[in-house]
């Protein structure tokens, strides 16, 4: 069976990577740039870094750090936080950021997105799609600065995919995040059959199990680790790691 994307991704609180468990109490992991090092030695997919805070703090990219890290990845790399305008947008592309991911963006000025996407095209935009159990039950979108998000997750998939055009989307479990616990299989089975767009799993994975059922029985596009990605294992000391490819394959 053939290998999919998995995919390290790197919490960055504007000074160090942080890593978070359901989006609260953030640790610090350490130093972007040595640990972007250590995954060019290890050959990853593809690198994905948001600055968590950027967008709450309302703080531009800091460009000059994005282009060292930046000149650094000799994978594709991904970036998201506090990217407001057409022009933060070109200037991250100009820095070799392939792709940007959006969120808060969505809610406040999706015809910017829109311009970007007529631009640059569909594949250089990620929507990151955030979503956690509600006082009822159900699982709804959240916005991680209280943005009133008017949409189910599956009509918010859509919306994103066909009205915005995203090229691909992130969808995160806040309740999983950072809890070794596995992804939300049953949603993101339920977002995969309503949008034709590639899905990046996110939040929770804690094993190769967790990796196998979303990648090949979910079928998701790619997965998204964060714990595993600067963990040793769960309660252990940092470690910048990334798993066997080939312990991950469905034969």
């Amino acid at each position: 069976m053939a290998l999919k994307r998995i995919i390290p991704c790197l919490l960055y609180d504007g000074v160090g990577l942080v890593k978070t468990i359901k989006f609260k109490n953030p640790t610090y992991i350490g130093d972007p740039i040595n640990a972007i090092k250590i995954f060019n030695e290890k050959e990853v997919d593809e690198l994905i870094l948001i600055d968590i805070y950027a967008s709450k703090q309302k703080r531009k990219p800091n460009f000059d750090k994005i282009a060292n890290m930046a000149s650094e990845a000799f994978m594709p790399f991904a970036y998201g936080g506090g990217v407001k305008t057409f022009d933060d947008f070109a200037n991250l592309y100009k820095l070799g950021i392939e792709k940007v991911i959006v969120n808060s963006l969505i809610q406040e000025n999706p015809d910017v997105i829109k311009k970007v996407i007529k631009q640059y095209g569909a594949q250089a935009v990620v929507a990151s799609v955030d979503f956690k159990k509600s006082f009822f039950g159900g699982k709804q979108p959240y916005s991680y600065i209280g943005h009133n998000i008017k949409f189910s997750l599956v009509d918010y998939a859509n919306y994103l995919a066909n009205e915005i055009g995203v090229g691909e989307l992130m969808i995160c479990s806040v309740d999983n995040e950072g809890t070794w616990q596995g992804f939300d299989n049953e949603v993101l089975a339920e977002v995969l059959n309503s949008v034709d767009v590639p899905i990046i799993a996110s939040g929770g994975c804690g094993s190769l199990t967790d990796l196998k059922d979303v990648l090949y029985t979910t079928n998701s596009n790619a997965a998204a680790i964060g714990s595993m990605a600067v963990f040793s294992k769960k309660g252990m000391g940092v470690l910048i790691n990334f798993p066997d490819r080939e312990k991950v394959i469905i034969e």
